[in-house]
């Protein structure tokens, strides 16, 4: 391979009427004004979507704003599955799962907070009481929300593991039940990109004594009428289920060790391994929950509401309330080597800028292998569900990305009164 070919961008073709390719539902989109927004406003903000998409490095991108509880855009542009020469692309809808990659970590956690809300566990319980064998290792102190808060100490998949070692529940939770830390007592802040959705799963399945696909459904998507959302894909729908794809420049040192520090394979491999029969049949809590972006957008917009969805309450006002209570001050994540502030399952937002756009402070969410990002802001009273197919570290996505999560924090203005996720 020449190096030409090496430097050379991979981008998805482009076609110039993106009508074309282009999924609106009309029918569920509401009059602008009726949401304190006007017609320029939205058109703004599917703009910024239409700018990202022409990047070519977004094959499929969703996107669902909810405002004061209404559909604004539900919206889709471009292919689930590009055209290979053989087969024909399939269109990305509003019915396509798209794999949520870390944004699962938020709704894993949830489920988490619920069995606390039962009472089969606190928080501040040690995972060694219902894991005896994590208990090793100066790990017996970890607790709960230390894990739920990126404080475990184990962020990194052991040595020697392979990204298809992830299908195999059971080895990967005795590794890392036996793994000694990189650090203890819960002081130290490195993102578990993959691992500690594992102790987590384990976790809630000996406390309840169900799958983790019976919680996920049975917990949320059942009271909610989430017909997608589910770990991993059911062979039924595997051949809707979007494809994920590597765009851009390929990665090179230094950027390929940190991409492996945090995902614990290659960016080629952790993308590649996403489009198997196996990624599609296992259950792993923090990186392989599937939904469509309308059904990620609904989940922040029943926490926004205080737990309540279709007149059913999934949470309590509390139990949300403690999920999103800062875990503590802003700190250089010595995984992401980044700011970054946790609560305990969610990444926060900030002022006067962060992941969520400008002046955020009051939002809380979860990003997805870097430009899946789904989150509330009560101050805004918006809920967004934005999910996609391109992976890349191409520096051409930063400027289109940061328009569309500028457009939106933007277009949609603080409420004069402010609503809280738990009133």
């Amino acid at each position: 391979m020449s190096l030409k070919s090496l430097l050379r961008p991979n981008r998805v073709p482009v076609p110039k009427d993106l009508a074309s390719v282009t999924t609106r539902d009309a029918a569920a989109e509401v009059d602008p004004a009726s949401v304190d927004m006007t017609q320029a406003q939205v058109d703004k903000i599917w703009h910024s979507i239409e700018g990202l998409y022409r990047s070519g490095l977004q094959p499929a991108i969703a996107l669902t704003l909810r405002r004061k509880g209404r559909i604004v855009i539900r919206r889709t542009i471009g292919h689930a599955r590009l055209s290979d020469g053989r087969n024909p692309g399939l269109l990305c809808t509003n019915d396509t799962p798209i794999c949520l990659y870390s944004a699962s970590k938020a709704i894993t956690a949830m489920l988490v907070h619920k069995l606390v809300e039962q009472r089969h566990l606190s928080l501040d319980d040690r995972i060694a009481r219902f894991i005896p064998e994590y208990g090793v290792e100066g790990k017996g102190a970890t607790t709960v929300r230390h894990l739920l808060a990126h404080r475990a100490g184990i962020p990194r998949v052991p040595a020697g593991a392979t990204p298809q070692m992830l299908f195999d529940w059971d080895d990967v939770v005795a590794r890392l039940c036996a793994a000694k830390p990189m650090h203890a007592g819960g002081d130290s802040q490195s993102y578990h990109a993959i691992t500690g959705g594992f102790i987590l799963g384990e976790l809630a399945q000996r406390v309840s004594g169900a799958h983790m696909r019976d919680l996920l459904r049975e917990i949320i998507t059942e009271p909610m009428g989430l017909g997608t959302m589910t770990f991993g894909v059911p062979q039924a729908r595997r051949a809707k289920a979007a494809f994920n794809y590597c765009t851009g420049p390929r990665t090179w040192f230094p950027l390929t060790k940190y991409v492996e520090n945090v995902l614990g394979a290659s960016f080629e491999e952790a993308t590649s391994v996403s489009n198997s029969d196996g990624f599609m049949s296992s259950v792993i809590p923090a990186g392989n929950i599937y939904a469509t972006g309308d059904e990620a957008g609904a989940f922040y917009e029943m926490l926004l509401r205080g737990g309540q969805y279709n007149g059913k309450q999934i949470f309590k006002p509390e139990t949300i309330a403690e999920a999103i209570r800062p875990a503590g001050p802003i700190h250089i994540d010595r995984t992401l080597l980044l700011p970054v502030r946790f609560s305990a399952g969610f990444v926060l937002g900030e002022w006067p800028a962060g992941i969520y756009g400008r002046n955020c402070r009051s939002a809380f969410g979860h990003l997805g292998f870097l430009t899946t990002i789904c989150w509330a802001d009560p101050a805004r009273d918006i809920s967004v569900g934005f999910v996609n197919s391109g992976k890349s570290v191409s520096a051409d996505q930063l400027l289109p990305m940061g328009a569309v999560l500028g457009s939106i924090s933007g277009c949609c203005p603080p409420l004069t009164r402010t609503r809280r996720a738990v009133d």
